[in-house]
């Protein structure tokens, strides 16, 4: 696809982004260790269900290992407090199914530009909370790395051929994440 497909993804995604940071509140939610654990819970059930279901559409674990979160929500829940088996036992939304490379790029859209604004929200839990580098993995991302993964990550968006179904799965995805962390998705809440 000629042209800049992330200037196009990035202006067709605006709303749902807009909704999820302004429902969000993450301010609030991390204002309290006993808030930021919640949340972090939320976004480990999010992760559990999307990472397997991105990898399956995008066939490409090379690309999409080293970009997958959720061991470091799980150190994160380990260091505040949640055994393994409770860390288990944290709710899941309904796995969603990507066919093909498209719309799983457009799902890692949102999950991979949430590493960006991630740093400047883990500099804040840090100062809040006391925390370093235990707790904070989520949050730290790809640590330094974090710049050159996302230029990648544009760099593979241009590859996209069906910018339809990238966009209409980045939109999808930024509205379920919206659902499943500000709460509003409880009836579709399954098991891990």
């Amino acid at each position: 696809m000629s042209g800049d497909l992330h200037a196009r993804l990035r202006a067709a995604t605006a709303a749902a982004h807009e909704g999820l940071e302004r429902d969000l509140d993450w301010e609030t939610r991390v204002a309290t260790l006993s808030g930021y654990r919640d949340l972090l819970a939320r976004f480990r059930g999010f992760h559990a269900a999307y990472e397997p279901a991105i990898g399956t559409g995008l066939g490409d674990e090379a690309f999409f290992d080293p970009r997958r979160r959720l061991a470091k929500i799980d150190a994160d829940l380990a260091h505040l407090g949640l055994d393994a088996s409770a860390v288990a036992a944290l709710p899941v939304p309904a796995r969603p199914r990507f066919d093909g490379p498209a719309p799983a790029l457009g799902a890692l859209y949102v999950l991979e530009g949430s590493t960006l604004g991630g740093r400047v929200i883990g500099r804040r839990i840090a100062a809040l909370h006391g925390l370093d580098v235990d707790g904070l993995a989520y949050y730290r991302a790809h640590g330094p790395a974090t710049g050159p993964m996302w230029a990648a990550f544009r760099d593979r968006l241009e590859t996209v051929a069906d910018a339809a179904a990238l966009t209409e799965a980045a939109v999808a995805t930024f509205e379920a994440m919206r659902d499943w962390l500000c709460g509003r998705s409880a009836e579709r809440v399954r098991a891990a």
